[in-house]
């Protein structure tokens, strides 16, 4: 079962071709009815049959996020060199929680992480790791904000201060913590100095754990105005976090940088490579101004952890609340040294322009018309007349159909849909196309 036989070795000649044809021309998405597949029994298939199984039943049901026309929610498209190296790191077995063990992957790791501190413009000295998502870095950033701090009840602090267009991760994170989230301003535009002082200047500072805010907001791709913010944080003695998980990336365009100036004062950011930084799933960076803070707050301690933790003092299993880790910066490291940073930028900068373009046709357009201001590669947009269910349908069938996964949400009290561009595989032609299917559909 341990030992790679001919046919396993078969089956790996047949993935490496697939994982190429896939690319070349995406995948139909065909339901799959989970009650055809075979059960968990004593006697296996064997790897053949099971290979067969995944490649034409099981993974081709879901819409995959590198597709064209994935425009739904923040998805991902990984680049080549990064999805080489996932799967490589996956065949390698190693442990990413400690140098000890996985010795120069994790000085990759913290390569990838200069680099991520470099774009939000952090000092040297500055540091973080990489955890799965963007909920568990907010989580671990507003933890190592708490640490070693008491409130006005000799308790520890139990109020988080949020914009209102925060991700619904600071949420459970307060209430993994069990702290209280006071909301700041309104989802419709971006948090300001005002909205936070109105807010802030009715609470003692001893009792806020930190301030959320927020660098490409997921419903809006709103940026807050994150230097006023700043500025008050730091008269008040306030932990600002930045949760900059999608709209991270956009600092790397030239054009958008200017949107982002504050973050880097920012003592904690989360940003999420496996989003437009076109690492494969799943990979999130938590980034510290300070790390002391976080390592003191995060270094788990016990009789069979002495000889990692007297190794070596920095390692990425210290800096976030995990232990046992996947080597999630690999892909990203890997992905930068083959393609080099200025690819990435002309990447961002692409998708960037898709957004733009599909904001031209919506104008245009005699049934379609813009809901919201357009912010980053966010575009917010209804077809004129449409009930909430007709919106659910047209979705519906258009993810059945495998032509494109573009879902509705909510802009104050009305159903619009948004798309969000962030694959530099689309093109002009699929939003065409999809626009196209909007505008012609009857119901």
């Amino acid at each position: 079962m341990h030992d790679f036989a001919t046919q396993d070795r078969q089956v790996l000649a047949d993935l490496a071709d697939w994982m190429v044809r896939r690319r070349l021309e995406p995948m139909a998405v065909t339901p799959c009815d989970p009650e055809q597949l075979p059960a968990v029994g004593a006697d296996g298939l064997g790897i053949e049959a099971t290979w067969a199984l995944l490649r034409d039943r099981i993974l081709p049901s879901g819409f995959p996020t590198d597709h064209p026309r994935y425009l739904a929610f923040v998805g991902g498209a990984p680049t080549a060199a990064a999805t080489i190296a996932d799967a490589a790191l996956s065949a390698a077995a190693v442990y990413g929680g400690s140098e000890l063990e996985a010795g120069a992957v994790v000085a990759v790791e913290r390569a990838a992480m200069r680099w991520l501190c470099d774009v939000v413009g952090y000092p040297d000295g500055a540091h973080g790791t990489f955890v799965s998502g963007g909920s568990l870095a907010n989580l671990s950033a507003l933890v190592a904000a708490r640490h070693g701090r008491v409130a006005t009840d000799g308790r520890p602090p139990h109020l988080i201060v949020a914009g209102a267009s925060a991700h619904s991760s600071v949420r459970s994170a307060a209430a993994i913590m069990g702290c209280e989230v006071v909301w700041a301003g309104s989802s419709d535009h971006p948090l300001d100095r005002a909205d936070l002082e109105a807010v802030l200047g009715t609470l003692d500072r001893r009792d806020v754990v930190a301030v959320v805010a927020t660098a490409g907001a997921t419903n809006s791709g709103a940026v807050d105005r994150l230097d006023e913010i700043a500025d008050l944080c730091t008269d008040r003695g306030v932990w600002l976090h930045v949760d900059a998980a999608y709209g991270g990336a956009a600092m790397l365009s030239a054009s958008h940088r200017d949107q982002f100036r504050g973050i880097e004062r920012a003592d904690s950011i989360t940003i999420d490579p496996h989003k437009w930084l076109f690492t494969p799933f799943d990979c999130a960076a938590v980034l510290y101004l300070n790390p002391q803070l976080a390592l003191a707050a995060h270094r788990q301690r016990a009789a069979y952890l002495d000889v990692v933790n007297e190794a070596d003092g920095d390692n990425p299993a210290d800096y976030a609340a995990h232990l046992s880790r996947r080597a999630r910066g690999v892909p990203i490291w890997a992905s930068l040294i083959a393609n080099g940073t200025a690819a990435y930028a002309d990447a961002v900068e692409s998708c960037l322009s898709l957004a733009s373009y599909a904001v031209k046709q919506i104008e245009a357009s005699d049934h379609l018309e813009i809901a919201a201001e357009p912010h980053l590669s966010v575009v917010l947009f209804r077809r004129v007349g449409w009930t909430a269910e007709q919106c659910a349908a047209w979705s519906t069938a258009m993810r059945l159909q495998g032509q494109a996964l573009v879902t509705p949400t909510m802009v104050g009290e009305q159903t619009v849909f948004r798309m969000c561009f962030i694959n530099p595989l689309t093109t002009t032609s699929d939003i065409d196309s999809v626009l196209g299917y909007l505008e012609s559909h009857e119901s």
